[in-house]
């Protein structure tokens, strides 16, 4: 079903979208399709192709939906283990239609096409329902819209199930359990920080423990925890929750993205006045959430006494089982990864070649790798000396960090993925 190349792909369903496209084709003629858009939008044609297209999303486990307008061209695609895919897509007159009726069924404002919305739904399948929140962006040819499939069926909120090593879970769990300081989150934007962030808390989700969270939006509902969704648009920021927090006793608090020095000065206060904090940075390492601080404007000594903990992570796409085969890599590669030559000679490499079980693209699913920093005594006396981030690197090596790269490798020489793959992610 999936064509892989080094792009992009192409997921052509032919059925039941062809047929759909095609009942599209003629029952909506190009006139017809803009004479009347209220009308249009809700011809049975419309609603089912939508419809067809949000059910296949969530069956194929789709992370995201895009639809893309061009001049001549309506392309719809889906990120599957966060790689983009091309569907079978219909004619570029249906833009307008198709585009508003997601709109209607996000709560927004079909006949306002200047300026971006946000907007939610929930699509009920026999699993149960599965929520999307909607995003619509003006570009040249008329909007841009991307769904967000937030299938809480696909997402499991365990510690245990995301792949942590048993060494490094032991302390992210001992230090969930404090009573104050901040944990971060670190890594790219779709690295599953979020997820590792919601497991964490659910973990913790105790009748003992008060917990506030401040998301932009809220993208999984937890019983017992009090959520609250950032609106900038009505003054209420990551840095305006986390302050109204503090006033409402809590004794975990989850701020989504420390952003900017107002957040960062509040998270860092509220670590001292005996709350636990955590949150996420975008930084390409462990080491480099504690320069990023520090870069924000927060004093080095209150970045080493409130910092307590920081897991740096990444998803890498596993080879597929069913059509797992030996392959050699390259001795450029093997070079980009810092083995030798000679050491790589024994060593079976592994790849998919491609079946219908993985969609032809030799991966199925991911997992994630990660790096976790510490604090240690010696640490913060170097943060305090405002060391470099080479500096503070070579110290947390010499205390036992292991580095995203090095966990890659390993991933590699067990055969859970690929070189390439490990490259493209670290």
């Amino acid at each position: 079903m999936i064509e892989a190349s080094d792009a992009r792909a192409d997921l052509k369903i032919e059925s039941p979208l062809a047929a759909a496209i095609t009942e599209l084709e003629t029952s909506l003629s190009e006139s017809a399709a803009h004479q009347d858009l209220n009308e249009s939008v809700d011809e049975e044609p419309i609603v089912r192709y939508v419809n067809l297209v949000i059910f296949q999303a969530i069956k194929e486990k789709a992370s995201d939906i895009h639809f893309e307008p061009f001049e001549d061209e309506f392309r719809i695609r889906y990120r599957i283990d966060g790689v983009l895919y091309d569907l079978l897509s219909p004619p570029a007159y249906l833009i307008l239609p198709i585009i508003s009726r997601v709109k209607i069924l996000a709560g927004m404002n079909i006949t306002e096409r200047r300026i971006p919305q946000d907007g939610h739904f929930k699509f009920t399948v026999t699993e149960g329902a599965v929520d999307f929140r909607a995003s619509t962006l003006p570009v040249q040819f008329g909007e841009s819209l991307v769904l967000r499939v937030l299938d809480k069926s696909n997402v499991n909120l365990n510690l245990d199930e995301l792949g942590i090593p048993g060494a490094l879970l032991r302390k992210v769990r001992k230090t969930i359990e404090r009573p104050n300081g901040i944990f971060i989150i670190t890594g790219p934007t779709g690295c599953g920080k979020t997820t590792t962030l919601y497991s964490a808390l659910r973990e913790i989700n105790h009748s003992k423990y008060k917990i506030l969270t401040a998301e932009d939006p809220v993208e999984y509902q937890l019983d017992g925890l009090i959520q609250v969704t950032i609106n900038p648009d009505v003054g209420l920021t990551f840095a305006q929750a986390l302050r109204s927090f503090l006033r409402q006793d809590p004794d975990k608090i989850m701020v989504g993205e420390i952003r900017d020095l107002e957040t960062a000065r509040i998270a860092v206060q509220a670590a001292f006045t005996g709350h636990l904090v955590f949150s996420t940075l975008h930084t390409i390492d462990s080491v480099g959430a504690i320069t990023r601080f520090v870069d924000l404007g927060i004093e080095p000594y209150l970045v080493a006494a409130s910092l307590e903990c920081v897991m740096a992570q990444r998803l890498i796409r596993c080879i597929c089982p069913a059509c797992r085969s030996a392959y050699s890599p390259g001795i450029k590669n093997i070079a980009l990864l810092s083995l030798s030559p000679n050491a790589a000679t024994d060593q079976v490499f592994s790849c998919g070649t491609g079946c219908a079980h993985c969609y032809g693209t030799g991966y199925s699913g991911r997992t994630g790798i990660f790096e976790l920093l510490v604090t240690s005594d010696m640490m913060r006396e170097l943060i305090v000396k405002n060391k470099s981030t080479q500096e503070l690197r070579r110290q947390a090596v010499s205390e036992g960090l292991t580095m995203l790269r090095e966990v890659g490798i390993r991933a590699i020489l067990d055969g859970v993925t690929t070189v390439e793959e490990v490259l493209a992610a670290t």
